[in-house]
């Protein structure tokens, strides 16, 4: 049955609403700081309706502790009424009386102050702050505001937030178990430090970066090594010209880098960044036949150095933003390392500098522009000195990423070489400018490279790439006895293909060699500064080892040309008069576990010419085969990570008929020759 209500149960209800609203619009005009129940003017307090009992009354507020108002001096309580009693009007109700809880009070008179709206007195809200993971340091960051309510709590120093222990398997954090949050110190880089840029060392923006590198390389090497006249060998009435191929070396490294940079730790680049790093080195050369060590054979057989520099020093600033997506452009000058294409096949080197360099397209695109003022290098750690070179290099590259295929990257690049032309004879008494064959004058070197090159892959097939066009003039080749103008290829393809663990490899690289070594055509291809990571790099037998040929070098440590340069590839000058090089190579890639992995290779060796080699040795019909080289290597990061990286390795070659008619003996033949090496680098 449907409910009907009548005019004056309407009217009622209107009424009832108005009396309300009014009813609330004049407690709210009260003053705020009287207790809700104490009488208004004109009232009386009745039994019935006793005060609110302060903070340190008994009662319903017991629970909040011995709490006193922030606003009264810390031996004054808020006093309670009598038992029984109330505060009556004549008597004098004290000021510091609140409602209730403190949370219901006046702002003035509460510590919590909810609204936030004046300044009080601890206490405040407070929470137990744990430590930050890692080792922080003290922070610079400097209090900017102070704490004007329990709802906000300013935590200036974004970096240094506390997290709570986990103990995620409920062990007691056990030692061996991989544990969140872990604190450290001072001395592990592993977690979060100070000292590895995990946290700023100047205000929010400004971090360090300290490092402590050492690096041991120790090989054993059996190269082709010439003996001397019979008065001065240690092996007297030896009728061969090559003597005993074996010899050991011995390299020490110690590194202790240190970097200041300016930034958000993100995808931001830096602002800014100084770095410098002192390098000391000592070595140990010992070989069986004398004149090696040094061109003076009262030196003996035995070599011990050491040398110290600051091998990299640099300043850098950014120039501009370009973008919303962190594109920018910035600059750097100081010793720097650069290498110029992905396989490092034309120059790869650390060395004085001025470079621009920055990003365009959500990085997609990359750009560089890099002058370089060589500075001469110690002829037995190949560390900078602090000596010019008399050398300068311009460099400019762009690199296009995910170019026709998603993860295909493509480079075009300009370098330009400018030699002068001097007279140097290194540490050891050998001259290495000019090289010591031919004429053997000072002469200047002008060479430009062109070229593009590719890495990355094309679905499942990985791809690298590159071919390089040389231009430009010697003033006076020391094989063609005359000037030569420089024009000369090289080419160089790899793929390969990772089903699972196992990667299946195959390259071939090209370099063009002189046909005709007499004429004012240069034809024979030679980088700058090489460092060739391709066909096995260093763990392969060819591209590792320094081999000497009359007077001079075969090709050079850690090179894959056979260029004919003098001494070492840092302080000679580029000779594009050579035989050049055709290899085909095959091999193996294992991924034995996350931590090792198994280099494997063969390459085929062959002169793409002899005719520079017959000049020089005076010696006819010399065929094309090298050889066969051999390698096997390993690679292991125990710590899944670069503070502890072992490299090392076995290689040999097989001489070819051309290898065995320069280094033969009498009867022409050649033993094989065989390498082994390790490489240790651990860093903090």
């Amino acid at each position: 049955m449907r409910a009907r209500f009548s005019k004056s149960a309407s009217g009622m209800v209107v009424l009832g609403v108005i009396v309300a609203t009014v009813s609330a619009l004049v407690a709210r005009a009260e003053p705020a700081d009287r207790p809700a129940n104490l009488p208004a003017a004109g009232e009386t307090l009745t039994a019935a309706d006793p005060p609110d009992a302060g903070p340190e009354s008994p009662g319903p507020v017991e629970s909040l502790g011995p709490y006193r108002n922030p606003l009264r001096s810390p031996g004054e309580a808020i006093p309670s009424p009598p038992d029984g009693e109330w505060w009556s009007e004549e008597e004098d109700l004290p000021e510091e009386a609140t409602r209730g809880p403190p949370v219901l009070g006046d702002p003035a008179d509460n510590p919590y102050d909810f609204a936030g709206e004046r300044s009080v007195a601890d206490p405040l809200f407070r929470y137990a702050t744990p430590a930050p993971a890692g080792f922080t340091g003290a922070s610079s960051v400097e209090p900017s505001e102070e704490q004007e309510s329990s709802h906000f709590v300013p935590v200036e120093d974004r970096w240094r937030i506390g997290v709570p222990p986990w103990d995620r398997y409920g062990k007691g954090h056990e030692r061996l178990d991989d544990y969140p949050y872990a604190l450290g110190n001072v001395f592990n880089p592993y977690t979060q430090n100070l000292l590895k840029e995990d946290f700023p060392i100047i205000g929010q923006h400004t971090f360090f970066d300290m490092k402590v590198i050492s690096r041991t390389i120790a090989m054993f090497r059996q190269v082709p090594t010439p003996n001397t006249p019979f008065e001065s060998t240690p092996t007297p009435g030896q009728e061969d010209f090559f003597g005993n191929p074996n010899g050991f070396l011995f390299l020490e490294y110690y590194t202790l880098a240190f970097e200041l940079n300016h930034g958000d730790r993100a995808f931001k680049p830096n602002d800014w960044r100084l770095r410098i790093a002192p390098v000391f080195n000592t070595n140990y050369l010992e070989v069986y036949e004398y004149g090696v060590v040094s061109p003076d054979v009262s030196q003996g057989r035995r070599r011990s150095r050491g040398f110290a520099t600051i091998e990299e020093w640099f300043v850098e600033a950014k120039i501009a933003d370009l973008s919303p997506d962190y594109d920018f452009v910035s600059i750097r000058g100081g010793s720097q390392p650069f290498t110029s294409d992905f396989r490092g096949f034309i120059f790869s080197d650390l060395n004085r500098a001025i470079r621009l360099f920055g990003t365009r397209l959500a990085n997609r695109d990359q750009f560089n522009l890099i002058v370089f003022d060589q500075r001469e290098k110690d002829t037995n750690s190949f560390l900078n000195s602090f000596d010019s070179r008399g050398q300068q290099i311009l460099i400019a590259n762009y690199y296009r990423q995910d170019l026709l295929w998603p993860g295909h990257t493509a480079q075009a690049s300009f370098h330009f070489d400018h030699d002068d032309a001097s007279l140097k004879y290194d540490k050891n008494g050998n001259l290495v400018r000019p090289d010591p064959v031919g004429i053997a004058s000072p002469h200047e070197v002008n060479a430009a490279y062109a070229g593009i090159a590719t890495d990355g892959h094309i679905n499942e097939v990985n791809i690298s790439s590159a071919f390089y066009y040389a231009f430009g003039h010697d003033t006076l080749n020391q094989l063609a006895l005359q000037p030569v103008n420089i024009s000369a290829e090289m080419a160089a393809v790899e793929m390969s293909y990772s089903p699972d663990w196992i990667r299946f490899r195959s390259s071939v690289f090209w370099a063009s060699g002189d046909n005709n070594p007499t004429d004012n055509i240069g034809s024979g291809f030679d980088g700058i500064i090489d460092n060739t990571q391709f066909a096995g790099g260093e763990f392969s037998y060819w591209v590792r080892q320094g081999i000497r040929l009359a007077g001079t070098n075969l090709k050079n440590l850690l090179s894959i040309y056979p260029d004919l340069r003098a001494s070492n590839k840092f302080q000679s000058q580029a000779n594009f008069v050579n035989p050049g090089l055709q290899l085909y190579n095959v091999g193996m890639d294992f991924e034995l576990t996350q931590r090792t992995r198994l280099v494997t290779n063969c390459n085929f060796l062959f002169f793409d010419t002899t005719k520079p080699l017959e000049q020089l040795v005076f010696q006819e019909n010399i065929p094309r085969s090298i050889g066969t080289d051999l390698s096997l290597g390993m690679e292991s990061r125990p710590w899944l990570n670069n503070n502890c990286i072992l490299r090392t390795g076995v290689s040999g070659l097989l001489p070819g008929a051309g290898f065995r008619a320069l280094y033969g003996s009498a009867n022409g033949t050649v033993n094989n020759m065989f390498a082994g090496f390790m490489d240790l680098e651990v860093a903090f």
